[in-house]
C-alpha cells in the first residue's frame, strides 16, 4: 500500500463509521417515534395538563387549523422521541470521537457528556413541574373580564417546546463553567468578578429564549444564576483535587 493510499483509506473508514453512527441515531429516533405514535394523543394530554388544570371553568383548548388535532400530537411525539433518544445519540458521538482523545480528555469528556444529558432533562422537568403551573396560572387569572381563555393546541405546543428547549439549554451552565475552568480558558477568580455581568446576561438570555413575558424571563434567569454558582463550586472542588494530585506527583 502506498503512502497516498493509507490516508485515503483512513479517511474513508472514518466517513463510513460516521455514516453508520448517524444512521443508528436516526434509527433510534424513528423506532422511538413509532413506539410513541399510538399514544400521541395521550401524551399531548399529559403535556397540556398544567394548562388545563388552570383554565377557568367552561374553557378548553381549541384547534383552529384543519389538521391541527392530528399534527400537534404528532409533532409532540416526534420531538419527544428526539429528546428520549439523546443519550443514545450522544453515546454514538462519544464512540466516534473517543478513539482520537487522550486518556485525560476521555476522563473529562465522559462525565461532562453524562452530566449534559442529565441536566438537559432536569431543565425540562423544572419547566414542566414548576414553571408551567406558575405561568399558566398567572395567564389564566390575568385575563380581562369577559375574555374566555381558549388556547390553540398548536400555539400551546410551540410555547411548551420553546420553554423545554430554553430551560434544557440553560441548565447546561454548570457544564460550560466547569469546562471553561478545567480547560484553562478562564480562572475561577475572573468568573467570580464577573458575577454582575452574568446576572445581566442571564436576564438577557431569558428575554431572548423565552416568550415575551416577565415571569418566563425571571423563572429562567434565576436558575441560570444559581447554576452558574453551582458550576463555580464544582470547578473549584475539581481544581483543588487536581492541585493536590499534582503536588503529590511532584513529591514523588
Amino acid at each position: 500500500m502506498s503512502a497516498e493510499q493509507a490516508p485515503t483509506q483512513s479517511l474513508m473508514s472514518h466517513l463510513l463509521e460516521l455514516r453508520t453512527r448517524l444512521l443508528r441515531s436516526v434509527a433510534a429516533v424513528v423506532v422511538l417515534m413509532a413506539a410513541l405514535m399510538p399514544f400521541s394523543n395521550r401524551l399531548y394530554s399529559v403535556l397540556a395538563q398544567p394548562l388545563m388544570q388552570r383554565l377557568p371553568e367552561g374553557a378548553s383548548m381549541i384547534a383552529t387549523g384543519v389538521a391541527a388535532p392530528f399534527l400537534a400530537p404528532f409533532k409532540f411525539a416526534m420531538m419527544l422521541a428526539v429528546y428520549l433518544a439523546m443519550p443514545f445519540v450522544f453515546y454514538q458521538v462519544w464512540a466516534f470521537v473517543a478513539p482520537g482523545l487522550y486518556q485525560r480528555e476521555r476522563t473529562l469528556a465522559l462525565p461532562m457528556l453524562i452530566s449534559s444529558v442529565l441536566l438537559f432533562y432536569l431543565g425540562m422537568a423544572f419547566a414542566y413541574f414548576l414553571v408551567f403551573p406558575i405561568i399558566f396560572g398567572f395567564f389564566a387569572s390575568a385575563a380581562p373580564v369577559g375574555v374566555l381563555v381558549m388556547t390553540d393546541v398548536s400555539s400551546y405546543l410551540d410555547f411548551a417546546l420553546t420553554l423545554f428547549l430554553a430551560f434544557g439549554v440553560a441548565f447546561e451552565v454548570p457544564v460550560v463553567v466547569v469546562l471553561l475552568v478545567l480547560l484553562g480558558f478562564v480562572d475561577i477568580a475572573a468568573l467570580r468578578k464577573g458575577r454582575p455581568y452574568v446576572i445581566v446576561g442571564a436576564f438577557v438570555i431569558g428575554m431572548v429564549l423565552t416568550p415575551p413575558d416577565m415571569f418566563s424571563q425571571t423563572l429562567l434567569a434565576v436558575p441560570i444564576c444559581l447554576l452558574f454558582e453551582a458550576g463555580l463550586l464544582v470547578a473549584s472542588l475539581l481544581g483543588r483535587r487536581a492541585a493536590r494530585r499534582d503536588a503529590a506527583s511532584a513529591v514523588e
